[in-house]
């Protein structure tokens, strides 16, 4: 297991904001276990915190903005970006103004702060939602999607298209986070011509100047806006590349524009809260159908951890199949509940029983609407602790398992002829004296259906 890690020393970096033109001041500090990534308003009253959640979010236009209580945190994806492709997990960041400092429009100084204060693991570990089937959110309006797959790793790939002569299609990938500092980090934010423009006519990107953003030109360039441009980027010539971007800016990669979108997917993406390994495939990204996609998996995470459903691969070989289990347990049909033995550890168990049609209990309980009595179930998850406590004698033939105490019992969900059970055990206490004391759980479906603690005693046949 990889353990959650901070920095090791606080460190400030000044910057100014990209559109309010704002200096502002930000600290990055240690931050204890599961604290995750945290915003402090040092310049209001009360120091307000703004957790970086998803669910924050108001607005997504010229990047992506939280808000809390009425305390706004402007552009933070690219410190976000920086925070995840260091491979930390807890961060406080505190600020005297709204917005983010925009730099050089990318994540490297953010990136470089953060070696320079050093990186220290911590005693807990690092929680990791582990994507098992394909999630995805498409934005209807714009053909926007995102979705991710099952992966060893947290990996990511951006598929661009502006329809633009100057800047076409590009795709970029990061194989891993690894990868992010020497391949995505220096990565600039960028805007066409014709955004510029509109942006400038707003009063936006105050703090703008050919340093921090990267400029495609895609339309005759009129003497006026040229004019424009000059004051707004206090420059006293402006002229054009051949490769079609303003001067002043040398492109460090070719396909830079579509790293610095996987860039904001990144920083996007770390407003689901917890870390996610899996493939994450974004076509035709932007702030809102990344933060759409990042609300969509917060909720399938948070409900997931409501349920507390693990997930077990079936086709797995079995620890114990159904005669291993028998040379255990003294059960035999019909009262054996319990068909296979998936893992089996010094303090925990998970066991496996299919539900059929041909179960007996189905003759009566209900005829018409076949319902696994709930007595049952609880019995199948006592079968699947015996496993557990016979395991821990040397002569478990020799011993016959009985309850002693049967507390917080409930039943959440039904079982039906059809479903796969999954009964996971985990001792609450070691096991002295043959006394097994436990908490059990019964999932099916992707949901948790039924829980009980148990205590039970193995005594040895005279």
């Amino acid at each position: 297991m990889v353990k959650q890690k901070t920095i090791a020393n606080e460190i400030s970096l000044k910057g100014v904001g990209l559109h309010t033109g704002q200096e502002v001041s930000m600290t990055f500090k240690p931050a204890p276990v599961n604290n995750g990534y945290t915003f402090v308003r040092v310049d209001l009253e009360g120091q307000p915190i703004i957790e970086a959640d998803a669910n924050y979010v108001v607005n997504t236009q010229r990047g992506t903005n939280l808000e809390k209580k009425g305390v706004m945190i402007q552009t933070p994806e690219h410190v976000l970006a920086a925070i995840v492709g260091c491979d930390l997990d807890n961060v406080i960041i505190e600020l005297n103004a709204s917005e983010l400092p925009i730099m050089d429009g990318s994540s490297k100084y953010f990136v470089e702060a953060i070696e320079k204060a050093g990186v220290v693991e911590q005693e807990a570990e690092r929680k990791v939602y582990v994507v098992k089937e394909v999630i995805s959110y498409l934005d209807e309006a714009t053909g926007s999607e995102i979705t991710v797959i099952p992966s060893d790793e947290y990996c990511v790939t951006a598929m661009v298209d502006f329809g633009t002569k100057v800047l076409g299609t590009q795709n970029a990938t990061m194989k891993g986070i690894k990868d992010f500092k020497s391949e995505i980090a220096d990565c600039r934010t960028f805007s066409f011509l014709h955004e510029l423009e509109a942006l400038l006519n707003n009063g936006l990107i105050k703090g703008g100047d050919l340093n921090n953003a990267i400029v495609y030109v895609d339309k005759e360039i009129s003497t006026e806006t040229m004019e424009n441009l000059k004051k707004a980027f206090n420059k006293d010539s402006i002229s054009v590349k051949p490769n079609g971007i303003l001067d002043n800016l040398t492109l460090h990669f070719p396909n830079e524009a579509a790293r610095h979108k996987l860039l904001d997917v990144v920083g996007d993406l770390s407003l689901i809260g917890t870390r996610i390994q899996g493939k994450v495939i974004a076509n035709k990204p932007g702030h809102y159908v990344n933060t759409q996609f990042a609300k969509k998996m917060a909720k399938i995470i948070k409900l997931e951890e409501r349920n507390n459903v693990p997930h077990y691969d079936i086709n797995k070989e079995p620890v114990l199949d159904i005669h291993g289990i028998m040379n255990l347990l003294p059960h035999r049909p019909p009262f054996l509940l319990v068909d296979k033995i998936l893992e089996l550890t010094d303090t925990h168990v998970v066991g496996l029983k299919n539900v059929t049609m041909n179960e007996d209990f189905f003759v009566g309980h209900f005829p018409g609407a076949p319902v696994m009595p709930g007595v049952l179930q609880i019995e199948a998850m006592a079968q699947t602790g015996g496993i557990l406590i016979l395991s821990s004698v040397p002569d478990p033939e020799n011993y016959l398992t009985y309850f002693m105490k049967i507390d917080n019992v409930k039943f959440k969900n039904k079982v039906l002829p059809g479903d796969t059970l999954f009964f996971k055990c985990d001792l609450l206490s070691p096991i002295r004296r043959g006394i097994c004391h436990m908490q059990a759980y019964a999932y099916a479906n992707g949901k948790l259906v039924s829980e009980a603690e148990l205590m039970a005693q193995i005594v040895k046949v005279k």
